[in-house]
């Protein structure tokens, strides 16, 4: 129960050049249409428990995928199985009439999901509760706002548990308090084995739900593997598309590193020092720390700007800033110029493995001229070698006042 398979999965839809090319095709004068394909050639396995996220620009064909897998749209080619009963919240209160209320929204959603008057009354308390919108839930759903449509919807999708979970990005629109909500009631449905397929483009959602990214491009695979890999790829292939280049590379460790950019500058050198200026790769919790960085120029550059982030192992960012926004910018770089940079601060992270990206652009984002965006740089490890124990990704001592009376 809860696996997909998804063989050779095809999706195209009629263009008609002339106004009346569809009547005129219907009345038996000929094919009138060109094949517009959304979707080529798409295959692949998630077993039971598994959770996939799907990522890729708009117009990738993410959502046409879920629908064919929800079954609310037909492929043109290919087949999918399923097993388990499918739970899905597609688009933004997808079926909800507008002059009815929460409450009746969610007996007619759950009932068209396959479940009995019965079952739903027995539960309508608990969607009521989980979507917390108060008295609104007697209201017209005319008049939700759309953070409140996705609160009742998330509810009803998943007031019963699925063998399969299908979430579009409609997360996106809700509150950060109810974001939290969902994700955790993900994570109790995973720990239960329930199958989760996830479209977002919120990079920490896909690395923290997921054990696994497929990335679409022009309605085709082009990479499916581990998902902060996988984020990698994506961040490199939407950085100035057309005047870039994407190179792969196997590091010892194992893992993949993404650079991308148009090679006018590279970082040369990247290295983590301790407070005596020597290289380090393990560094004890709040250690003072400096990050040297040395950058050469390959071309004439008239605004340069570097960036860096610290990722944690599953790729979310742990702090992230550039040199246009602590007013460091660089103007007027020559080709073959060296440039040094030294970032120091308290290494205020949890024990762990942490990775380096770095970015050489013109602004404060490498989606205007991406010189190159380098994913792991530069890996180091974080221990507690002497503080109190604590669990978490930073280090915040605190200073505890205790009064008994």
């Amino acid at each position: 129960m809860g696996h997909l398979r998804i063989r050779n999965i095809g999706k195209a839809y009629k263009h008609y050049g002339r106004k009346w090319g569809r009547l005129a095709e219907w009345l038996g004068s000929g094919p009138r249409h060109d094949l517009r394909w959304v979707l080529r050639n798409v295959s692949f396995d998630v077993s039971p428990g598994e959770a996939m996220g799907i990522v890729g620009v708009n117009g990738a064909g993410k959502s046409t995928l879920l629908k064919i897998v929800t079954g609310t749209t037909k492929p043109s080619t290919g087949t999918v199985e399923t097993g388990g009963r499918i739970s899905a919240l597609l688009e933004l209160g997808m079926g909800f009439h507008p002059d009815f209320t929460g409450r009746q929204n969610a007996f007619m959603a759950a009932q068209l999901q396959g479940f009995t008057a019965a079952e739903v009354e027995a539960r309508i308390g608990e969607i009521e509760a989980f979507a917390e919108i108060g008295d609104y839930f007697d209201r017209p759903v005319r008049i939700y706002s759309s953070g409140m449509q996705v609160r009742v919807a998330f509810s009803v999708a998943t007031a019963f548990r699925p063998d399969i979970l299908v979430v579009d990005e409609a997360l996106a629109v809700g509150d950060a308090y109810f974001q939290h909500k969902c994700f955790q009631r993900i994570r109790e449905f995973q720990e239960e084995r329930t199958t989760l397929l996830i479209v977002s483009h919120d990079p920490s959602a896909i690395q923290s739900l997921c054990s696994r990214a497929v990335l679409l491009d022009d309605g085709m695979v082009i990479r499916d593997g581990n998902p902060e890999e996988v984020m990698d790829f994506y961040n490199a292939l939407i950085a100035d598309r057309e005047n870039s280049t994407v190179a792969l590379r196997q590091l010892e460790n194992g893992k993949i590193q993404t650079v991308s950019g148009t090679g006018a500058a590279c970082v040369s050198s990247i290295t983590l020092r301790n407070g005596k200026g020597e290289p380090v790769e393990y560094v004890n919790v709040g250690e003072p720390v400096t990050l040297d960085i040395e950058v050469t120029a390959r071309k004439d550059l008239p605004v340069f700007v570097l960036g860096y982030m610290i990722k944690d192992r599953l790729g979310q960012t742990m702090y992230g800033t550039n040199t246009w926004h602590t007013k460091q910018v660089l103007r007027d770089v020559r080709a073959n110029d060296s440039i040094r940079y030294r970032i120091s601060f308290p290494m205020n992270l949890g024990p762990g493995s942490y990775s380096v990206s770095t970015a050489l652009t013109d602004a404060d984002t490498h989606l205007a001229n991406n010189y190159e965006w380098r994913d792991l740089a530069l890996i180091f490890h974080v221990a507690n070698a002497d503080r109190s124990y604590f669990i978490g990704s930073s280090w915040i001592e605190p200073r505890i006042e205790v009064d008994r009376s």
